[in-house]
This record gives structure tokens, C-alpha cells and sequence, in this order.
């Protein structure tokens, strides 16, 4: 099962692992993605997450393409736009296998493609009242 979000909403990543899990599956690799509060040696005040009109689409494919690529048995990924407030998940993948390994080289792939590929842009604000926007997430 393959399951793929772009949400204003918050990201729960234990509800999307539970709604992966199996008999089969012997292991459960989740990767959340959370808000912090520095980047570099500078204070994050707040981050707001832009996306592009397909990004929907490009997150279906990247999951479709690495899971094809790995003996898995489900993929659910999230990822949230708009603001977000420190401390809650922006990105979150969980991947089931029946062996750990390939889950957990189907997560990071998933996780460095999408911080690659997908567009989605973050614009952070400083507590020296700067402000910064990052290409891709």
C-alpha cells in the first residue's frame, strides 16, 4: 500500500505508521521531518512552507519510483505547506518491509529525493529580523 499527502494539516507520524502495519511486515522504519528552532547558528522565529501547484504529483511519483526500487510492503508520505509552528512534523515517511534493510533504504532514497525534487519551498524568519527562503524542503 502507497499512500502520499500534501496537507495544510498537522502530521501525525504514529497514525500513519499504524496505518501501515501488518502481519507480514517485520519492520517499520518512520522518518519525521520536525520544525526547529535554528538554522545555523541563527534563531528560527516561525517557517512557512510554499508549494507548487504539482506537488502533489511529484511526491506520488518519487514514492511510486524508490518503492519499485526496494522489496517494501507499504509507504505512506507526508508532507504539510503553509505555517508551521516549532516543534511539529513538516515532513514525515513511513516504509514497511519484512526485513528492516530494505526499509531503510527505501526511507532515506524517499527523504533525499523529496528533499531534491520536490517543489516546495520554505521561507524562515530570524530572530535578528532577517528572513531567508530555501529552495526545495
Amino acid at each position: 500500500m502507497i499512500t502520499t499527502l500534501i496537507t495544510e494539516a498537522p502530521i501525525c507520524a504514529t497514525a500513519l505508521a499504524d496505518s501501515l502495519k501488518s502481519d507480514t511486515a517485520g519492520a517499520i522504519v518512520t522518518f519525521s521531518g520536525d520544525v526547529r528552532n535554528n538554522y545555523g547558528d541563527r534563531t528560527v522565529l516561525s517557517l512557512t512552507y510554499e508549494i507548487h501547484p504539482s506537488a502533489k504529483v511529484a511526491l506520488e511519483d518519487i514514492v511510486n519510483r524508490i518503492s519499485l526500487m526496494h522489496n517494501i510492503l507499504g509507504v505512506s508520505a507526508a508532507h504539510r505547506y503553509g505555517d508551521i509552528p516549532i516543534g511539529e512534523s513538516a515532513f514525515v515517511v513511513v516504509v514497511t518491509a519484512k526485513h528492516r534493510g530494505p526499509a531503510f533504504a527505501a526511507c532515506q532514497e524517499i527523504v533525499e529525493a523529496v528533499k531534491e525534487e520536490l517543489p516546495i519551498w520554505k521561507h524562515q524568519v530570524f530572530d535578528d529580523g532577517t528572513d531567508e527562503w530555501v529552495n526545495s524542503a
